[in-house]
């Protein structure tokens, strides 16, 4: 669809909406004035993974287009939890727990958003917290009705399956809506943005605003990102990737991306970088060999957003590094090996990735290889023989395990 506003013509192209509410109205107000807009984070661990980076953009989006982005640190909705999507209730956290994940997610807003001028982090606890219970069931609880809760998916899915949804939860949805009510009041915002999960919660906030305040709001939500194969985008086999420094190294962090499934390359170069459109259709034409160099520019171009330049930097240096020269680096596990037992198959993909130790047992390393879990070079290891004597041509060949494990095979 096309926009005539900068902010929303820019997310429409790169992908960013899948349901909106008013969209239409929403873009004419755009075009005579700055608005506020908003995206709300739980904060239930000391970090956000790769899973957040899409809300994390769009704010980026509308921050750059000079409105004013606000995300808001769920410090009072994180002590109840979002049932949202989840097929189990959420563990509860202490609010000293919560405190801790905050100072330590701080900085990652930082990167994506001006919070020196014009946007702002704040924390639901600040409101939420001094609530009287009694008037706000009095006040609010009475607009949103359980009726129309029980029609949310994220509801609806869980009492499918006959999974409990407990009251504390049933109140997050009416807690989340007020989150809306109160922005809207006190700091004029109009939009609210979020995953598709929370397109329930984004209406009640909507309606809430329109029943008590007598105000339009807006709201857009993002396509659930998944993996070529299906699979959610940020989990692998050794949990989440996450985007800061301390829970995954700057490298790991930037082979993630390197290793991504060729076909995911051209929307992840849409969502997750600021490279100008019409340089990502360029590199989307690319195929076959020609697109390891479309990889590495998503690699580079996503951590130098995540973690800076200079982290980028060294990421991608040690990168080639590992196969331009014969430097090996430290924190890689390496071993070598006989060029003729490779090419006369004494030695195999099995004995290199036992023992590089990136897995357990020969039976799971099997199961990976038939599961197109394993590439040597970037590309995907399917040689049932499990054989290595393409590669004696070579000094060191690289060996990877999902997304994060990697070793080296240096042929001697």
């Amino acid at each position: 669809m096309k926009f005539k506003s900068d902010f929303l013509n820019e997310i429409s192209a790169r992908g960013f909406i899948y349901q909106s509410i008013d969209v239409e109205n929403l873009d004419k107000i755009i075009l005579n004035k700055k608005i506020s807009g908003y995206i709300g984070f739980d904060i239930t661990s000391d970090s956000l993974h790769v899973g957040s980076l899409i809300q994390l953009m769009l704010l980026h989006w509308l921050d750059f287009y000079g409105h004013q982005s606000i995300a808001l640190i769920g410090g009072g909705t994180t002590l109840i939890g979002d049932p949202s999507g989840k097929d189990k209730t959420r563990r509860i956290l202490s609010k000293n727990q919560i405190d801790k994940n905050i100072n330590n997610i701080e900085k990652t807003f930082s990167r994506f958003i001006n919070l020196n001028n014009n946007s702002l982090m704040i924390n639901n606890y600040e409101w939420l917290s001094s609530l009287n219970y009694i008037d706000f069931l009095r006040e609010f609880g009475s607009k949103i009705t359980l009726n129309k809760m029980l029609t949310f998916e994220s509801v609806k899915s869980r009492l499918d399956r006959e999974q409990p949804l407990t009251i504390l939860e049933f109140n997050y949805m009416l807690l989340q809506a007020y989150d809306f009510y109160h922005l809207n009041k006190n700091y004029d915002c109009i939009l609210q943005m979020g995953g598709s999960d929370q397109w329930g919660n984004i209406l009640s906030g909507v309606d809430l605003i329109k029943k008590i305040n007598n105000k339009n709001a807006f709201g857009i939500t993002s396509p659930l990102i998944t993996n070529n194969d299906g699979s959610k985008m940020g989990k692998t086999a050794d949990g989440a990737v996450w985007l800061n420094k301390d829970k995954i190294s700057s490298l790991d962090f930037f082979q993630f991306w390197r290793n991504v499934n060729d076909d995911d390359v051209p929307k992840f170069l849409y969502l997750f970088t600021k490279l100008p459109l019409k340089e990502i259709e360029k590199l989307s034409s690319l195929r076959n060999e020609e697109i390891n160099e479309a990889k590495k520019i998503l690699a580079y171009e996503v951590t130098k957003l995540v973690r800076g330049k200079e982290d980028a930097d060294e990421a991608i240096e040690i990168a080639n590094n590992i196969f331009n020269s014969n430097i090996i680096d430290e924190r890689l596990p390496n071993i070598s090996e006989n060029k003729l037992k490779l090419q006369n198959n004494i030695f195999t993909i099995l004995d290199a990735i036992e023992k590089l130790e990136l897995v357990k047992s020969r039976s799971e390393i099997k199961r990976l290889i038939k599961s197109k879990g394993v590439r040597v070079n970037d590309k995907l290891y399917i040689n049932s023989s499990f054989t290595l004597k393409e590669y004696t041509g070579l000094k060191e060949i690289k060996i990877s395990i999902g997304k994060k494990k990697i070793g080296i095979l240096k042929i001697v």
